[in-house]
Formats: C-alpha cells, structure tokens, sequence
C-alpha cells in the first residue's frame, strides 16, 4: 500500500498530504492512458485546483498556506507514487512559484499576481531553454525590449513543459539588447499576453504526459511583470536548489512505488508457499536499502536548504551550490538501479504491461532524471567550482 493510499484509508485530517492523497488517487486512475496516450494529464491537474495545491507554497498574506519546501517535497513524492507526469508538472509548477514567492514579494504586480494565483489556482510554466543554447538556463540568446511602460519578447523556447495548458509563463532572457548572455531578467506573461507556434513535438520514451513541446514564443505585456531581481540571483537561491530537490521528490516517488510493487510481488509469493523463503526476498531487502539511501538524500539536501534559507550569503555560496548540485546527481541515478531490482523480483510481471506489478512506466519516466538538467552539465559545474572551493568533508559538516 503507497503513501497516497494508507493516508486516505486512514481518515487523518485534512493536511496537504491528505489533499495530495486525494489528487494522487485521481492521478493514479489516469496513469497509464496519460502515459499510453502522451495527453497532459488533465484530471489530476484539475483535481490540484480543486484542493487548493497548486497556491500552497504562496505565504498566508498573499492567499496561501506558506508551505515549506519539505512539505512540498513530500507533495510531490506521494504524486510521484501515483504518476510521475502528474507529480513533475506540480513539482515544475512550485518550481516557478518558488522564484515568484522568495523574489516577487517585493513589487506591487507580483504580489498581487500571487493573491490571483491563490484565488484562481493559475497553473505556471517555465521557459528557460532555447534554441542555440539547448538546457543551459544562465544563458540566453533572446533579449527583452522595453518600451515605456511595455516590454517586449520573442524566444525560440525549445521545451516548455506543458506549455500549451498553463496559466502563464515565467520566461528569461537577457534584460536588454546590448546585455551579455548571463545578464537576464525572468519575466511573468500571462496566458492571453502572448501567442505560441509549436516547433517542436514531445514524443518521447518517459514522462510523456508533461507535454514539453517546443513552441516559438512571441509576448508583449506591461513592463512591471519583470520581476525585479536579476535572474542569477534568483536561479542561485531558489530556483536551482528548488529544482533539484522537488524533482528527487518526484524520483522518490517512483522508486518508491517499484519497491512497493515488489515488496506485493514476493508476499504474494510467499502466501502460495507457506513456510519458505520466496524468490526474491533477499534481492527485497536490498533494495530497500536502496530505496533508503535515495530518502536520506533528498531529507538531507531540504535540511541544507531549510537552514540555508536564513542566510543569503550561504544560499548564494559555492558550498550550497555543490551540495544541492549532489543531491540531485545522486537522486537521478540511483532510482534506476532500484526500479531494475524491482523488475528483476517481480520478473515477467514487472515486464508486462497492464498487470499489478508492471514496471515499464517507472523505468522509462525514470531515465528522463538523467537528463533534466543534464548531470554531465551539472557534474561539470561542480568540477569547477571544486577547483576553488574546498569541500567539508566532516561527517557532519
């Protein structure tokens, strides 16, 4: 029985991880046709709406609830048990909230964008990525114009996730025309301030139902959507580390409900054999040792943040880049190994589609982790910082 489940059956009160339990039991109906038919999963998004999800992270003054970012870690994993597309387009959609909440608090337009997200439950996209620079999001190509009291954009957006079904997009590029191209502004554009050209289709082997097609984006809106702090900044101290760590909330998810399926499997087994040791149960254990090792991380990696959030100066640090830098590569790679013990426990049955303990689904929406941010772009970063930075090797430190 996963998480979502126990916590329905168990009739505790109305916390966000009952609210979540409620969407991942819609979610996990629709799985497979989201998968199968690579659609947004629509029904578990409108089922965030309706309990109040998808505002939670927005502090109490503004309409929300002041989620920490554990708590919504824990969102997304109860998710990602249920379906990964699900979980990720939460995960990306607090992801975007996070810049809006630790850096849009300070201009009238943000704040008042925040209360309408509360109000509304608007859904937000991203749009980091562009042609000619693919996955590198502290660079861009394209340049904001502004003009008065309007600003301008054009951006060949080579991936926006679930682009065609948000509320709005929050979008960089570089804050002028004569800007280099890490000098960037993040911008809010509302769905009906701009238009979008699909270029690209997201046909893909995983994570299917996030629908991260690319489009060519053209927006005008007044210039005050701009959110005031440069993009750096807000990349370094909320967006990066938020990244890293609700995406390995979601990959908790899925490992955990492969090691779930198994955990079935063998005592099924061991019911039809009463008195002896079913196949697969030492391979069980140690993949709960897996499983394990994966929740210790990411626990580990929000109570870097949680503490670090106090201080500016150590959310903008080398050491806290690195350390979330890891937490991410170590999440991303080790829940393939544990969906693969999975499939090797539950056997044929894990290998098949449309049984109790198929598995096809995680594995593929589980390779997808590698790659968003690529972990050689990251391990790359971490080698340089590495050469001036010395690590804290202490077991506590």
């Amino acid at each position: 029985m996963n998480v979502a489940v126990a916590l329905v059956e168990a009739g505790a009160g109305d916390t966000a991880a009952v609210r979540a339990a409620r969407v991942a039991a819609i979610a996990g109906k629709y799985a497979d046709a989201v998968d199968f038919e690579g659609r947004f999963p629509r029904e578990a998004v409108d089922a965030m709406r309706t309990e109040g999800l998808l505002s939670i992270q927005i502090p109490a003054d503004f309409g929300g609830e002041g989620a920490s970012i554990t708590e919504i870690a824990e969102l997304c994993s109860i998710l990602g048990q249920a379906c990964a597309a699900s979980a990720m387009v939460f995960a990306m959609h607090q992801i975007k909230l996070s810049s809006l909440v630790e850096h849009g608090a300070g201009s009238d337009w943000h704040r008042e964008f925040m209360r309408r997200i509360a109000k509304e439950q608007l859904l937000l996209a991203s749009a980091t990525t562009e042609g000619g620079i693919g996955g590198n999001l502290r660079n861009s190509i394209c340049a904001i114009k502004v003009e008065g009291d309007r600003c301008f954009l054009e951006k060949d957006a080579t991936v926006i996730s679930y682009g065609a079904h948000a509320d709005a997009i929050l979008i960089t590029s570089r804050s002028h025309a004569e800007a280099a191209s890490s000098d960037q502004v993040l911008t809010v554009f509302l769905r009906d301030q701009y238009t979008l050209e699909r270029t690209i289709e997201w046909n893909t082997l995983g994570m299917r139902g996030t629908c991260s097609d690319g489009f060519q984006f053209k927006g005008e809106a007044p210039a005050v959507q701009i959110l005031p702090k440069p993009f750096a900044e807000i990349a370094a101290q909320s967006m990066l580390a938020s990244s890293h760590l609700l995406w390995s909330g979601v990959w908790y998810g899925i490992a955990a409900d492969a090691v779930a399926r198994a955990q079935a499997f063998v005592r099924a087994a061991a019911r039809k054999s009463p008195g002896s040791q079913p196949p697969g149960a030492l391979r069980l254990a140690e993949v709960s040792s897996l499983l394990q090792m994966v929740k210790s991380n990411v626990v580990a990696g929000l109570k870097v943040y949680e503490e670090a959030k106090v201080d500016v100066d150590r959310l903008s640090s080398m050491a806290f880049a690195v350390a979330m830098n890891n937490v991410k590569i170590a999440s991303s790679e080790m829940i393939l190994p544990i969906i693969n013990h999975a499939m090797l426990i539950c056997g044929i049955m894990g290998y098949k589609n449309g049984t109790p303990y198929s598995l096809g689904r995680h594995l593929r929406d589980a390779h997808s982790a590698q790659l968003m941010i690529s972990n050689d772009r990251i391990l790359g970063n971490t080698s340089t910082m590495l050469l001036v930075h010395k690590q804290d090797i202490s077991l506590l430190g």
